[in-house]
């Protein structure tokens, strides 16, 4: 975690000795998350959201790196006992960082590594944390579009990358069969 954090901060001071090569900005939209994994087939999705704010650090005319902090909803509804589905909600403080590419002004390509930090874990409105792993790790990959210099759209998916249960996978199938975080989603952005 502090390497994460130190990181970010020299991302963040080498954007303000290049100030003005590097834009802020916050962000927000809608998810659809779901688990993914040899057993979590029949996982059923769930809407839910993010937001947050982003720093765009300027590298190249047309090469960029994004840092962001994100508070985003995720989880999926999962089959129960019998016949009944329950909703296994978790919530993250997400902190992906990405390469982005300008195709053009407006088109851009972007992908890069997330860590998430997990906030709360709700099923059926009790508190299930414990059940969870603290961490989550995931890779991102998405395209957006710049409407003006301020104002942006963009879609990303990202592919859980780590076993979410609180268990640690002794092999491989096991491991592909452990539920990892996957979300898609739509955005819209504002930079100042």
């Amino acid at each position: 975690m502090k390497k994460i954090v130190l990181s970010l901060v020299a991302i963040l001071a080498f954007g303000f000795a290049n100030a003005q090569q590097t834009r802020f900005g916050v962000k927000g939209g809608l998810n659809v998350a779901s688990f993914a994994g040899g057993n979590y087939w029949d996982a059923k999705s769930l809407i839910g959201f993010q937001v947050g704010g982003f720093a765009e650090i300027k590298v190249i005319e047309r090469l960029a790196i994004q840092p962001e902090v994100l508070f985003s909803t995720q989880g999926a509804k999962l089959e129960g006992p019998g016949s009944s589905d329950f909703d296994s909600k978790l919530n993250y403080i997400n902190v992906p960082v990405l390469a982005k590419f300008f195709i053009t002004k407006q088109w851009t390509v972007e992908a890069g590594p997330q860590i998430g930090f997990l906030v709360s874990a709700k099923q059926e409105g009790e508190d299930v944390k414990d059940l969870y792993k603290s961490t989550d790790f995931g890779f991102n990959f998405g395209g957006g579009y710049n409407f003006t210099d301020n104002f942006s759209v963009g879609v990303r998916y990202t592919v859980g990358l780590s076993n979410v249960a609180d268990y640690n996978a002794e092999d491989f199938d096991e491991y592909y069969d452990s539920p990892k975080n996957s979300v898609f989603a739509i955005s819209a952005a504002y930079k100042f």
